[in-house]
């Protein structure tokens, strides 16, 4: 009996030591939400972005994808990251100007024509000060080198010069920096999640809707809406970003390794959206879209004065962006 206890025992120690091995083993999992469907570039971005995470983790940090929104608008999923929920969405600067006014600025239009040179304002040390702000606020920033791509403007009639947009309502992402942006080159912006634009240009809700081409003809806005005009206003770099209060429980290594691997992928989205475009123009114009080359200084004459409207921006902010970006 004493030598059939003491197996017991000795088998229910191997059986827990066997078991807090197996939760220890447990890879970390980080859901990745966003707007676009699948085949979009950001989905095929965050599919390498996942397979080359899973390879150099040897399967220790995996990434679960949900295109779609399925996880809930972008405001939603950021509400979940800084609740501290393991989860990562894509953004942008213009959105991060509740944490930084000043980063908003990245977001304004006709900033600058050179995609290099945007993308090393980002590797620059003022951006990385406005970086170690936002994690002080909660912020995580975990790709910041995605490019999203170049902005143009999709609507049931034609648009050639800001005249022509005078009374259109032209669905924007809410934020501030974009709604100003279009008032002030005469369109009635409405901000919505990108998941509702195509109803509500189906419905009449709106008259067109501003996006890179590739998410353009991805959410399929040429069936309702057959005139593309190519104001190219806004180069896109995004940000990936989720919750410091959950990247901060993280082993150092796989932090490294989480950045390192989306920087990859954020390269990998570079070359994307260099590929996509062409191919894009010719789908659209194969299914009866008209393609706009619009008078673009025109737009830039009204639109650059959004620059004015920030008080609460650093003093000559725009000039000191624009020294960097040379």
């Amino acid at each position: 009996m004493k030598a059939l206890k003491s197996y017991t025992v000795a088998a229910l120690s191997t059986f827990a030591l066997a078991a807090s091995t197996a939760v220890f083993a447990a890879p970390t999992t980080i859901k990745v939400a966003y707007e676009n469907h699948p085949g979009e570039p950001a989905d095929l971005v965050m599919n390498y972005w996942a397979d080359l995470l899973k390879e150099r983790s040897n399967g220790e940090v995996l990434l679960e994808l949900y295109p779609s929104s399925q996880l809930g608008s972008k405001s939603d999923v950021m509400d979940q990251a800084l609740m501290g929920m393991n989860v990562v969405t894509i953004s942008d600067v213009g959105f991060m100007a509740d944490y930084e006014p000043d980063l908003a600025a990245l977001y304004g239009p006709f900033l600058t024509e050179n995609t290099e040179k945007l993308f090393e304002l980002y590797d620059s040390p003022w951006f990385a000060e406005k970086n170690k702000s936002l994690r002080e606020q909660g912020v995580h920033l975990v790709i910041t080198n995605y490019n999203y791509g170049d902005r143009h403007i999709i609507a049931k009639k034609p648009i050639r010069t800001p005249e022509d947009l005078a009374g259109m309502k032209i669905r924007v992402p809410n934020n501030v920096i974009q709604i100003k942006t279009f008032e002030a080159m005469g369109a009635t912006p409405t901000p919505m999640p990108l998941a509702d634009v195509y109803p509500a240009l189906t419905q009449g809700v709106i008259d067109g809707a501003e996006n890179p081409l590739s998410v353009l003809y991805g959410q399929k806005l040429h069936e309702p809406a057959k005139y593309l005009s190519l104001v190219n206003y806004l180069t896109t770099a995004a940000v990936w970003v989720g919750g410091e209060a959950f990247f901060s429980t993280l082993p150092e290594e796989q932090l490294a390794l989480i950045h390192e691997t989306g920087r990859e992928a954020g390269l990998y989205s570079q070359k994307l959206a260099k590929e996509s475009d062409a191919k894009v123009l010719e789908l659209m114009r194969a299914q009866g879209v008209e393609v706009i080359e619009p008078d673009r200084e025109a737009f830039k004459a009204k639109a650059l004065k959004v620059y004015e409207q920030f008080p609460e921006w650093s003093p000559n902010l725009y000039q000191t962006l624009q020294d960097q970006l040379k």
